[in-house]
């Protein structure tokens, strides 16, 4: 590799300012909370070739996957000067189907193929299905809502106006969808525009040369990661407390062999598909080993497709971490990735134990609901919405977990309790810290959260949630972090909510969940009386 650093250094900032100003665009511009607020979002950057050249600050689970989309979106539609592809189809280059993703060509002046493409996914409140906020527990993913193959949402740069007509026909809250969606097309078009800018200031084939370096500067960067693991045949095991369906656990099962400066990680031996919606498509393994080896190497380095060319991903079709149509996929998306990284942190522990935490809450706490808002003034309007809830952190070699916090493939945040009351007919009875939920151990996993909510009107509730069974691990002798809990409170009746499923609740029902602490690491220290 041939390369002025310096040059390289300005060029890796400059893709991502690209992306990270594509965020601002989307977070600012759309209607939800759960993007504006909770910023449950991402945007990046690709070269011609569909390869990433930039990411975001955004969501792991959202990146690593990304390159799919851009794939699919490429191979089946020949996107012109003006065209926005829209999709998520799980099949088809998706992840589950509340993210959206919006894949746009980036062609220069007088170019016949385009140079760049910028992308961004965004997670809508509700796309349809069997319940609200399109969440829920289901057997197959025609009952999680609308689901779309690349398709133009617009072409020759104007809206293809049956295009939007089918898809907010077909979800609960449309105004909210349509706002969302054209937030997401403003993202596209600000990116367009500075990457045009880019190229025009230093030239389309140093710009394009540079790309090719960060891509080239990524890959050595993570042979040379790789090269400081010992070789050996590293295995790690875990498991999804269930599926909703059926009380068996699901196992994700990992072997990672690393041989020099390459690395292989097979899921062989995972579980097959099951019932429930917890199943993962492959873009979502792709993406836990993604952020699993992207958090070994220098936060400097630039998160380009080139990090994964040392790594090979082998996914048995048919199992747990690669499902065939038509199983059920939105809780793939947040449950079963989540594991899919503890199971893999799990099994790099026995290669690197100084540098491997323990486990974090392993779940995203997924709680939907939607009705019609009886307050006065609301007219009965539809609401969907969705969130999920933070959690322990596990504890880190030398460093206590943090509390209350997102972590690994979600990077999102809460919504504010003054947003929240206002937008929906809901009242915050409790919001804090689930105080010795962590594990104990020289150094102690972080707590979880309690949250109670009151329901002001009548509502369905969905919860899509894990670690209700099997605790988070503690690491080095260090004690599991608490299991999960959720429960509803109607009429003064406390009742324990399944982790995964759904329920209708009366006016006054008070929704309570206690999200998981982080695992322990290290022995906990003797205490005297």
């Amino acid at each position: 590799m041939k390369f002025d650093p310096v040059r390289l250094e300005i060029f890796k900032n400059l893709f991502h300012s690209v992306a990270e100003e594509m965020g601002g665009v989307l977070r600012r511009s759309a209607f939800s909370p759960n993007i504006k607020e909770r910023r449950d979002y991402s945007c990046a950057v690709f070269d011609r070739a569909g390869d990433v050249l930039a990411m975001g600050d955004h969501m792991p689970v959202h990146l690593g996957s990304m390159p799919a989309s851009v794939d699919a979106a490429i191979r089946a539609i020949n996107l012109k000067p003006g065209d926005v592809a829209l999709l998520n189809d799980p099949y088809a280059g998706g992840t589950h189907l509340p993210d959206l993703t919006m894949v746009m060509p980036v062609f220069l002046r007088r170019e016949k193929t385009p140079m760049f493409y910028v992308a961004n996914r965004a997670h809508h409140a509700d796309v349809g299905g069997a319940q609200a906020g399109s969440m829920g527990l289901s057997r197959e993913i025609f009952q999680e809502g609308i689901r779309i193959p690349p398709v133009k949402i617009f072409e020759n740069g104007e809206i293809v106006p049956d295009v939007l007509r089918l898809l907010l026909a077909n979800v609960r809250t449309p105004e909210e969808r349509e706002g969302d969606l054209t937030a997401q097309l403003a993202a596209c078009r600000v990116g367009e525009r500075r990457l045009i800018e880019i190229t025009r200031k230093y030239g389309k084939h140093e710009t394009a040369a540079y790309g090719r370096h960060l891509l080239e500067y990524s890959a050595k960067m993570m042979r040379a990661t790789l090269r400081q693991i010992p070789d050996g045949t590293y295995r790690g095991e875990d498991f999804l407390d269930n599926d909703g369906v059926t009380e068996n656990p699901i196992a994700i099962r990992v072997t990672i062999r690393i041989r020099g400066e390459r690395a292989e990680v097979d899921f062989s031996g995972s579980s097959p598909e099951c019932a429930g919606s917890v199943n993962a498509v492959k873009a979502i393994a792709d993406s836990a080993v993604f952020y699993v080896f992207r958090c070994l190497v220098d936060d400097q380095v630039p998160a380009t497709s080139g990090l994964l060319r040392p790594i090979e991903i082998i996914a048995p079709e048919g199992t747990i971490v690669n499902a065939r149509p038509p199983a059920a996929v939105a809780g793939g998306n947040v449950e079963a990735s989540q594991r899919i990284v503890d199971t893999l942190l799990r099994a790099m522990s026995r290669a690197i134990p100084k540098r491997i935490p323990a486990a974090s809450q392993g779940t995203m706490n997924n709680l939907t609901f939607g009705g019609r808002d009886t307050r006065a003034g609301r007219g009965g309007a539809t609401f969907a919405y969705y969130e999920t809830i933070a959690g322990g952190m596990g504890a880190r070699p030398g460093l206590d977990g943090e509390s209350g916090i997102h972590t690994h493939m979600t990077n999102s945040l809460n919504t504010p309790v003054e947003v929240f009351e206002h937008a929906y007919p809901v009242r915050v009875k409790r919001y804090g810290i689930r105080y010795g939920s962590g594990g104990a151990g020289k150094f102690r996993g972080g707590d979880g959260i309690i949250r109670e909510i009151e329901l002001l009107a009548p509502m369905q509730v969905g919860m899509l949630s894990d670690r209700r069974k099997f605790g988070p691990y503690g690491l080095a002798g260090g004690k599991p972090g608490a299991t999960g809990k959720n429960e509803v409170v109607i009429a003064g009746q406390r009742k324990t909510v399944p982790a995964k499923g759904s329920f209708y609740a009366p006016v006054g029902a008070v929704v309570r969940i206690e999200s998981p602490g982080g695992g322990g690491w290290g022995k906990p220290p003797k205490r005297r009386r």
